[in-house]
């Protein structure tokens, strides 16, 4: 009904309840109702009047009542009891007598009626509006605030396909209590049993609150039933307002990484960042786009996008000049390729970068064993001609984004990029401008990832196919990789190997496993194959070498590797002659200097080296 329409009616039904009360409590009170008296009248008209206008003080008329609680309730008793009182108070002054038995029973009997006509409608609509059918019988984890919101969403939401059966908590407190009527059944270590006995076809963990690591624990006991298993929001995501605690999703394999993520030291980003000019390169990449994203939070004077593909810079050009408009950053779209050392010279030199982030690389591992030329030409000379640039027109801290691959590489792309950080290296010895590296692992929804790859097999109906049933993975977030890049720069003294403490590795297989499992598939409908390791690819990645480990954290969850060998001269030669080699010549000689299996020849200073290809 429109709001016009309810409050016609509320004043209707309200009008006749007053009116019929009255009278009926007379005779309630004294048996009889022969003799209307003008007290009797009097406490009517009264009582009828400033019902209404208290209601409407009160906003009684414009509750929601099928959503009504105790709230509704205590409005009720206010309009009521102010009603009842102004009447005595009338009946006082008028003929000097108050029938307080009369008043008492009006008010009893105006609470249980009006008050029982608004809770009509609602247990109505939750007995018979909102039947089961074919509703799915659902498991609340979390028997708390944000539980009790979830269960009484679903109960009162028809067009939801959910209905709360049970709470599962820890706390021993609520076990064999009913909160809305839904038992509290135990705690988490009875999930399974819990599914099984219930007959539990949906599980919702409604635990803002929880770590990462807690969640991981939780959803691998889900994991072992049938149901499908969605969650809240994080916590962070409900403090900024960017979802409601209404909003279930789908838990996210991110989710069950089980690591927190690094906290920023927000002082010395916004020292390094704000009010300066900053450039990314491959600032249209997975990587790249979001350090984007992140520096813009820091308002950046300007802010230059360069990247080799004009629709992805052009993308992440538009988003952020939607997403920060109203900020007095300047976004500067340049296209260039970072194998043109002269275009990399003219934009350093014509937008003075302060800081540089340097996330554009060629990274797919099979790709790069065909095609090791391309590997040399983009991750190894692009570096080099990023690098020289910077140092040439002195910017103040150049962030190279490397990869876990480089430490005792087995592929083309690991290699180029382990000689790569020996590049940045050797000029830093001799810049003014700081040079550093950061290492990840995978990057979990970037391209190239397993992630997407999986998704897509398992929306074809699978199988997904994983290489080995052993191979793990370091596995970290967009969103933790671009921060740790800035608080790369902001640590940066030059030289270093900035490294994230990323956890334990994770099985391949079982990621896959978990993708299926959060797609609300099982894996016997799907199915895994293994194809065989390929090209280039190892069972398992380090994040550093034994002789580049340093224990201490310089931030938390931050490691600094140290300075181990380099082969400057020889990469220098490599670059001279790749062009004349054959693709398997060029892999071998890639290999062995980034796994320092060369006999290193009389010490030329990087100054001198350098000079071959300035």
């Amino acid at each position: 009904m429109t709001y016009r329409q309810r409050l016609s009616l509320f004043i209707f039904l309200d009008s006749c309840i007053v009116l019929t009360v009255i009278f009926f409590s007379r005779f309630l009170t004294y048996g009889t109702l022969k003799v209307i008296t003008l007290p009797m009248v009097l406490s009517a008209i009264v009582i009828l009047i400033s019902h209404h206008l208290f209601s409407f003080q009160l906003h009684l008329y414009k509750k929601a009542w099928e959503f009504a609680s105790v709230g509704e309730l205590v409005s009720i008793l206010k309009v009521i009891t102010i009603s009842v009182f102004f009447a005595a108070v009338i009946q006082l002054v008028v003929v000097r007598e108050i029938p307080v038995r009369l008043l008492l029973v009006t008010w009893f009997l105006n609470m249980s009626f009006i008050g029982g006509s608004r809770f009509l409608w609602r247990m109505y609509r939750d007995s018979y509006l909102n039947k089961v059918g074919n509703k799915k019988r659902t498991l609340i984890i979390g028997a708390g605030s944000a539980g009790m919101m979830v269960a009484r969403q679903l109960k009162k939401e028809n067009e939801n396909n959910l209905i709360p059966v049970a709470f599962i908590d820890d706390d021993n407190k609520k076990h064999q209590l009913e909160i809305l009527g839904i038992p509290v059944v135990g705690g988490t270590k009875t999930i399974k049993a819990t599914v099984n006995n219930l007959n539990i076809d949906h599980i919702v963990i409604a635990i803002p609150s929880l770590s990462k690591k807690e969640l991981s624990i939780i959803y691998k006991q889900c994991a072992e039933t049938s149901a499908k298993t969605q969650s809240l929001p994080m916590i962070e995501d409900l403090i900024t307002g960017k979802v409601s605690v209404q909003q279930i999703r789908d838990v996210q394999v991110e989710d069950l990484l089980g690591r927190e993520p690094v906290e920023l030291d927000i002082d010395s980003i916004t020292e390094n960042i704000t009010g300066k000019v900053v450039l990314v390169t491959g600032a249209g990449g997975s990587i790249g786009s979001e350090i984007c994203r992140q520096i813009s939070k820091f308002q950046p004077r300007q802010l230059v996008l360069l990247g080799h593909g004009e629709n992805s810079i052009y993308s992440i050009e538009m988003e952020l000049k939607e997403k920060f408009r109203n900020k007095e950053t300047e976004f500067i779209p340049i296209i260039a390729d970072l194998q043109d050392e002269k275009k990399m010279m003219d934009v350093m030199s014509t937008y003075h970068p302060s800081i540089v982030y340097h996330a554009a690389a060629h990274k797919h591992v099979p790709l790069m064993e065909a095609n090791p030329e391309e590997a040399v030409k983009n991750n190894l000379i692009g570096t080099m001609n990023a690098a020289k640039a910077a140092s040439w027109n002195g910017v103040n801290t150049f962030v190279m984004v490397s990869t876990d691959k480089a430490v005792n590489p087995t592929s083309v792309m690991g290699a180029t990029k382990r000689l790569a950080e020996m590049v940045i290296q050797s000029i830093d010895r001799i810049s003014n401008t700081k040079f550093v590296a950061v290492r990840f692992g995978n990057v979990l929804g970037s391209r190239g990832s397993v992630i997407p790859l999986f998704k897509r097999q398992i929306e074809k109906g699978g199988p997904v196919t994983v290489t080995h049933p052993d191979m793990v993975r370091y596995f970290m977030t967009i969103p933790e990789a671009s921060r740790l890049v800035l608080q790369a720069g902001a640590l940066a003294k030059g030289g270093e190997i900035f490294v994230l403490d990323m956890g334990e590795p994770v099985k391949i297989v079982d990621l896959a496993r978990n993708l299926i499992k959060l797609s609300g598939n099982s894996i016997e409908e799907i199915g895994i194959d293994f194809t065989g390791i390929r090209p280039g690819e190892k069972l398992f990645e380090e994040l550093l070498k034994e002789d580049e480990v340093n224990e201490k954290q310089i931030y938390p969850k931050i490691y600094i590797g140290k300075t181990s060998e380099i082969y400057l001269q020889e990469i220098e030669e490599l670059i001279s002659s790749f062009k004349h080699l054959e693709k398997e010549e060029i892999r071998e000689k890639l290999l062995n200097l980034a796994n320092n299996r060369v006999t290193k020849r009389q010490e030329v200073s990087p100054k001198q080296a350098l000079s071959i290809t300035v």
